[in-house]
C-alpha cells in the first residue's frame, strides 16, 4: 500500500488497520479499489471500497456526492422502518470524512469511501432470469425514491438524456462539418432518417410541459452488472453505481435497458442479420419492473414503456452520428468507422423495435 492511499484513507473514520489497497472491479469511469483491514484479533478482511471520482466526467462533485448521500440515506430510512435486519447489505453506505464531508481531496483528485458488501457478486449475462431480477431491482429503487420532491437532486451530467439538446448537438455538427463527413451519402441517409423521427422522439418533453408526464429519480445506467446479488442465494441485494442518479423520466431507465439488453446484436454490430429484439428478455424485464414499480407509475408512463426503448435507441444513434460527423472527439474508437458502425447499428435496431412496437405495446395492457 502506498503512502498516498494511507493519507487519503486517514481522512475517513475507518475501523481496523489498513493492510492493503488493491484494484477492484472493471468500471470504466472511476478508479475503484478494495481496502483490506486487520481487526484487533488479527483477522484480515475486505471492509471498504475506495474510489477516485472522475471529475472530468462528473465536474460538479459536490452535487454528485450530495445526490448519492440523499438517495442512500432515504433508502436506508425506509428499510429500517420496514424492519430490515441486514440494511448494510441492502443499500450502499458511503462514509463521511472525520470532519463531516462527503468526500476528500488529495493532490487535485476527489476520493470517497463506501462499505464493502460481503458475499456479494455481480453478473454480466443477460438471461430472462437476470433481466427479471434487474427489472424488479430498478423498479424497487425508483419506487423507494418516488416521494423525494422534484428539485431535491441536481444533474450530475447536464443534459444527459435531454433529447432536444442531443438533436441540437447534431445540428451544430452538421453545420460545422469539421472533417468533411457531410459529403458521405450514408451520412445524409441517416440524417434524413433521424429528421423524419425527430418530432415523435420529443414526445416526452412535450408531455412533461403539458403536465401529463412526471419526472422521477432515475438511475440512468440500468445494466444487469449494476446490481449486487447474494453469492449464495442469488437474491438481489442492492443497486450500485449511483453516479448518474438524478431527476428524469422513467422512460430513460426502462428504455436504456431495452436498448442494450433486449438487442440481440452488439452496440456496434456490423452484421445486420444479428440485430433483433429478444422478446423473452423484454417480457421478463417488464414483468420484474412492473412487479415493483407499478404502484407509482401513471397510465401514460406504462403505455410509453416500449416507446422508451425506441427513444433511447434513437438518442444513442444521434449521439454516435454526432461524434462521427465531429471527427470522433467524444467516444473512444477502435478503428476509423467505429462511431459510424455504432450509429448505423443503433438505427437498424430502432427499425427492429419499430417492427415489434405493437407486440410490445400489447404486452403492456396486462398492467392497464
Amino acid at each position: 500500500m502506498t503512502k498516498d492511499y494511507q493519507t487519503i484513507l486517514d481522512a475517513f473514520p475507518l475501523e481496523g488497520e489498513v493492510v492493503s489497497v488493491d484494484p477492484f472491479g472493471n468500471g470504466h469511469i472511476n478508479d475503484t479499489l478494495r481496502v483490506t483491514v486487520k481487526d484487533p484479533n488479527g483477522t484480515e478482511q475486505i471492509r471498504y471500497v475506495l474510489q477516485r471520482i472522475n471529475h472530468q466526467v462528473f465536474r460538479d462533485v459536490e452535487t454528485l456526492q450530495r445526490n448519492i448521500f440523499t438517495v442512500t440515506e432515504h433508502i436506508r430510512k425506509k428499510l429500517e422502518a420496514e424492519g430490515d435486519t441486514d440494511v448494510d447489505r441492502h443499500v450502499c453506505t458511503f462514509l463521511r470524512t472525520k470532519s463531516g464531508e462527503r468526500y476528500t481531496t488529495y493532490e487535485g483528485n476527489y476520493w470517497r469511501v463506501m462499505l464493502y458488501i460481503p458475499g456479494s457478486v455481480t453478473v454480466d449475462a443477460v438471461t430472462p432470469e437476470s433481466a427479471r431480477s434487474a427489472g424488479r431491482a430498478f423498479g424497487d429503487f425508483q419506487s423507494r425514491l418516488s416521494d423525494i420532491p422534484e428539485g431535491t437532486l441536481g444533474e450530475t451530467i447536464p443534459h444527459f438524456h435531454d433529447m432536444a439538446f442531443r438533436l441540437h448537438e447534431l445540428s451544430e455538427a452538421i453545420r460545422e462539418d469539421r472533417v468533411g463527413r457531410m459529403q458521405e451519402d450514408r451520412v445524409k441517409k441517416l440524417i434524413k432518417a433521424v429528421d423524419d423521427r425527430s418530432d415523435d422522439m420529443l414526445l416526452q418533453e412535450r408531455l412533461y410541459e403539458e403536465g401529463s408526464l412526471p419526472k422521477h429519480i432515475n438511475h440512468l445506467d440500468t445494466k444487469v452488472d449494476n446490481i449486487l446479488f447474494d453469492k449464495e442465494s442469488g437474491e438481489v441485494l442492492t443497486v450500485i453505481d449511483l453516479d448518474t442518479v438524478m431527476p428524469g423520466y422513467i422512460l430513460s431507465d426502462v428504455g436504456d435497458f431495452i436498448r442494450t439488453a433486449v438487442n440481440t446484436g452488439a452496440e456496434d454490430e456490423t452484421d445486420e442479420s444479428r440485430i433483433g429484439v429478444d422478446m423473452d428478455i423484454f417480457r421478463s424485464y417488464v414483468e420484474g419492473y412492473m412487479s415493483s414499480a407499478s404502484s407509482f407509475l401513471t397510465e401514460t408512463e406504462i403505455r410509453l414503456i416500449p416507446y422508451g426503448g425506441r427513444m433511447m435507441t434513437y438518442m444513442q444513434a444521434v449521439r454516435f452520428l454526432t461524434d462521427y460527423i465531429n471527427g470522433d472527439t467524444y467516444y473512444k474508437t477502435d478503428y476509423k468507422d467505429h462511431n459510424w458502425d455504432r450509429a448505423w447499428a443503433q438505427y437498424v435496431y430502432l427499425t427492429r423495435l419499430e417492427e415489434r412496437a405493437k407486440e410490445m405495446s400489447d404486452f403492456m395492457t396486462h398492467w392497464l
